[in-house]
C-alpha cells in the first residue's frame, strides 16, 4: 500500500527555469570540456552532468549548495581512492566505497547525490591516482559552483547560494 503513490508530481514547468538549466548546464560542461582540451588534463567526470542538474534546476536545495557540490565530490572521491588502493576493484569494494561516501557526506553535511557515483567512477577506472582528487574532481566542482554563482544570480528571482557553511 505504501508504494502506490497517491499524489502528483510537485514539479512545475517554468520557461525561465528551463532556459536557466539549459544555459547553465551547457556553459559549465563546455568550459570543462575546453579546459580538458587546452590543458590535456581530464576536467570532466560523468557525475558532473548530474551536479549541473542540481545546480541549475534545483539551485535552492540544500543538496545543491557550494559546500555540498565541492565537499560531496571531494569526500566521495577520496573514499573511492582509499577503498581502491586498500581493497582493489571488487564488487564488494564498489559497495563499500559508495556506502562510506554516503555516510561521510551525511556526517559532514555535504550530501550531494551525484557525488555518490564518484567511488564507482574511481574504482572501476582503476587507473586513477591521488591527483585525480584535485583534477578533475576538486577543480571541476569549483568550476561548477563558479558558473552556478554567475548564471543563477543573473536572475532577479534567485539568490545563490542559499548558504555557504
Amino acid at each position: 500500500m505504501k508504494m502506490r503513490g497517491k499524489g502528483q508530481s510537485p514539479l512545475k514547468v517554468n520557461t525561465k527555469d528551463v532556459l536557466t538549466g539549459f544555459i547553465g548546464g551547457t556553459i559549465t560542461i563546455f568550459i570543462l570540456s575546453l579546459l580538458a582540451i587546452s590543458t590535456s588534463t581530464p576536467w570532466l567526470i560523468a557525475s558532473f552532468g548530474a551536479s549541473c542538474v542540481l545546480a541549475f534546476s534545483l539551485w535552492n536545495s540544500p543538496l545543491s549548495q557550494p559546500r555540498n557540490i565541492i565537499g560531496g565530490h571531494f569526500i566521495s572521491t577520496l573514499m573511492g581512492l582509499i577503498v581502491y588502493y586498500v581493497f582493489g576493484n571488487e564488487p564488494w569494494s564498489l559497495a563499500l566505497g559508495v556506502g562510506l561516501a554516503i555516510s561521510l557526506m551525511m556526517l559532514t553535511k555535504t550530501t550531494h547525490p551525484p557525488a555518490g557515483a564518484d567511488p564507482i567512477i574511481v574504482i572501476l577506472g582503476s587507473s586513477h591516482t591521488w591527483e585525480y582528487l584535485f583534477t578533475p574532481v576538486l577543480s571541476g566542482s569549483i568550476v561548477i559552483v563558479l558558473v552556478a554563482l554567475l548564471i543563477n544570480n543573473l536572475r532577479s528571482d534567485r539568490n545563490y547560494p542559499v548558504f555557504w557553511i
